[in-house]
């Protein structure tokens, strides 16, 4: 295995976006599919998020030896923001204006706040 896959710098980072995914699609994909009752839309996105469980966790568990718990959260906010733009275009098919992506720049700005004191 290629040791970025285990540095507690990179590592995290992966999981994370890859435990977004799933979150996206459990948080989300059931929208494309309005026809499905709201029961099985529910217990399909609950296994879908404990997938995300088994991807976040650790992902946080293994940062921790590299980053705060609030770089970890605002790792995790960017890549959330990050993953649903592609979402929401790729499978949703919508399409997002200029104030969605200022707002999420917004956000961005801040959370490059947070990491000015690391470097």
């Amino acid at each position: 295995m290629p040791s970025f896959l285990t540095s507690p710098q990179i590592a995290p980072i992966l999981m994370l976006i890859a435990s977004n995914v799933f979150m996206t699609f459990a948080w989300y994909g059931h929208l494309k599919f309005k026809s499905t009752p709201l029961l099985i839309a529910i217990v399909v996105s609950w296994g879908i998020a404990f997938i995300e469980y088994c991807l976040a966790v650790p992902a946080n568990r293994i940062g921790s030896a590299a980053y705060s718990t609030a770089e970890l959260k605002t790792m995790q906010e960017v890549i959330t923001l990050t993953v649903f733009v592609g979402f929401s275009a790729l499978f949703l098919k919508e399409q997002l204006s200029w104030n969605h992506f200022v707002g999420f720049a917004l956000i961005a700005a801040g959370a490059a706040v947070v990491f000015l004191g690391k470097a």
